[in-house]
């Protein structure tokens, strides 16, 4: 049986790994850390995550949650691993994030069907095989990938956000609870006042920014927004976006407040927060300056300030078929960020349909069919949509998904009523792939 290589550790690759393995596939796992690390890299352990934020939303109403709950149900690596390792964030699921990517690496590490070898990939290698780089792919096997497929990148930025410590934060200023206090109060809430918020924003939009090569308000991803740039649309669109106070109660007032930054822990011992939809390129004096006019900030510690990244994807619709692969040559699959899924689970779930797909091609079995009524099935049919002009990347959410035949006219009803059906068809899945 052929040896399947998988370039890359993270989210996406070490779910393949994993995947392959299970299946009695041997697999090589490349990853050039600790010998190389990307801008972002801080750790040398596999399934990093960079940017901090939580997993996102936890319940099957929630697209997300409903992703999450489909690789639970199909063992995914990377979600036995998040569960283990979870730290409370209301209806998120957020993990400690060394302790998660710990758990990864123990795991891969100690499976008896995976070999690790350290070291960077350069070229694009023979099937069957799995890149998954992520959207830092180095310089060297990027160009490669372009040669691969005689086309060009596209190219978007993200972002993350700046980490304060616990004991920084001033709570006479701010205070614990959740949104409409759903679930446990796991956010610390430090609000602003018209005036205060005001000037915040018109220091915001004069702070000095960190040079980010190619960077244009324009190709920002959506999902990422610097809160610079978000700030430059107008007065009130923070506060309908990550400053929104809706749902929260000042203790002191007993009102919502005009504005309200929220921190999430990240951390299993709660020491260290991170500012909530903060994402930035800002010069980091400029961070420090800017994010201390925040009122319970003031004299805040920052362990980590945000940092800005050019990110690669392919354009899919034109290269990959919905299970990943290319379709000039099917033991040559891509997944991860990469391929223009964004977000961890995301990234995660590319990771599962690939390998899933790769090991069926390998074993000379049936793929199994992962359909659009699914939210694995629909990421990856959005990705190999060739009918999609301009191709951006793209978080799961119900509109992929394949609309009920019946119509059903409360959102929170009608999500629930698609999720149900989507966990329905993934058991199906599961028992059909047991007797493989």
């Amino acid at each position: 049986m052929a040896v399947v290589k998988v370039i890359g550790a993270g989210l996406a690759g070490t779910e393949a790994a994993w995947q392959l393995a299970q299946r009695g596939i041997s697999v090589e796992l490349y990853e050039m850390k600790p010998h190389k690390k990307s801008p972002a890299h801080h750790t040398d352990t596999f399934a990093e995550l960079v940017c901090s934020n939580s997993l996102r939303g936890d319940k099957i109403e929630n697209a997300v949650g409903l992703l999450k709950e489909e690789l639970r149900r199909l063992g995914s690596l990377i979600i036995t691993c998040a569960d283990a390792t979870r730290v409370e964030a209301g209806g998120c699921l957020a993990v400690d994030r060394q302790g998660f990517s710990d758990l990864v690496t123990e795991k891969i590490r100690n499976h008896p069907n995976i070999t690790v070898i350290e070291g960077e990939v350069t070229q694009v290698p023979e099937g069957p095989v799995i890149v998954a780089t992520g959207p830092l792919t180095s310089d060297t096997l990027s160009k490669s990938i372009g040669e691969y497929f005689g086309s060009d990148y596209l190219h978007f930025f993200d972002a993350a956000a700046p980490l304060v410590t616990a004991d920084s934060i001033d709570m006479n200023e701010g205070w614990w609870q959740s949104r409409y206090d759903r679930g446990t109060p796991d956010y610390v809430n430090c609000a602003m006042n018209k005036e205060q918020y005001e000037a915040f924003v018109a220091e915001l939009i004069a702070a000095e920014e960190a040079e980010v090569h190619g960077f244009e308000d324009k190709r920002v991803f959506e999902g990422c927004m610097p809160v610079e740039v978000m700030a430059r649309r107008g007065i009130d669109t923070l506060r309908y976006g990550p400053l929104k106070p809706v749902g929260l109660v000042d203790p002191k007032t007993g009102k919502e407040p005009y504005a309200v930054v929220q921190l999430r822990q990240d951390n299993a011992a709660k020491s260290v927060f991170n500012l909530v939809g903060f994402q930035t390129h800002l010069k980091f004096g400029e961070q420090k300056r800017v994010f201390s006019m925040i009122p319970a900030l003031r004299n805040a510690e920052f362990v980590r300030y945000g940092v800005m990244h050019q990110n690669t994807f392919l354009q899919s619709p034109k290269l990959l078929d919905k299970y990943y692969a290319d379709r000039r040559n099917p033991l040559v699959a891509f997944a991860g960020q990469m391929t223009g899924v964004e977000g961890y689970v995301e990234s995660a779930a590319s990771g599962y349909l690939a390998s899933v797909a790769m090991a069926a091609k390998v074993l000379g079995t049936e793929i199994p069919d992962f359909p659009k009524e699914t939210a694995i099935g629909a990421l990856g049919l959005y990705i190999s949509d060739e009918r999609i002009e301009n191709f951006q990347p793209m978080n799961v959410n119900f509109s992929i998904i394949a609309p009920l035949e019946q119509r059903i006219r409360k959102k929170a009803e009608k999500n629930l009523a698609i999720a149900n059906r989507s966990l329905a068809i993934i058991d199906t899945l599961v028992e059909q792939m047991r007797k493989v």
